[in-house]
């Protein structure tokens, strides 16, 4: 059994990969927006959100941070997740942050206990979400302008980097 991860130092890596868990069930690699709207539901701590997010979404307010009319929210990568990673960063294999992990999968709860690389994921949030939630909801450009924000050339698409993930949790 693994031990807590707060405060200490530790690499693992894998890849950005959906999983499918039984016959007729399959997580693509990526959450959107649209699907956190489509959940909504005023009141409920689990589903609410606030007029801000609702409010930019009706008006499909994605600036840079959107790809295809829609809004990156999360992504599920093979990484190994144990308590105390929560929050660790998700950089890409061009020591690039990409995304923040928060959370790992129902079906491989006893990950803690035996690691199964067929089922086990690790839960992050998108980075491309993370600063349009800085930027347009919390209107911190102060907090924007601080940062090195790389954005894929006009002739290519940006989506998110398949390649090798390395996450560490401090």
């Amino acid at each position: 059994m693994y031990p807590d991860a707060n405060s200490t130092m530790r690499i693992t890596y894998g890849q950005v990969q959906g999983y499918s868990p039984k016959d007729g069930m399959t997580y693509n690699i990526q959450t959107t927006i649209d699907g956190m709207v489509a959940k909504y539901q005023p009141g409920d701590d689990e589903f609410d959100l606030p007029k801000s997010l609702l409010d930019a979404y009706q008006r499909r307010d994605f600036r840079e941070y959107g790809d295809n009319g829609t809004l990156a929210v999360g992504f599920i990568s093979n990484n190994d997740i144990t308590g105390g990673n929560s929050g660790s960063p998700v950089i890409n294999g061009n020591g690039e942050l990409i995304g923040l992990a928060f959370d790992g999968n129902w079906e491989a709860m006893s990950g803690d206990i035996a690691f199964d690389k067929k089922y086990k994921r690790t839960i992050s949030v998108d980075a491309r979400f993370v600063l349009w939630c800085i930027d347009v909801l919390g209107g911190a450009k102060n907090i924007i302008n601080e940062l090195e924000i790389r954005h894929a050339p006009a002739t290519v698409k940006p989506k998110l980097d398949k390649s090798k993930l390395i996450m560490k949790s401090q």
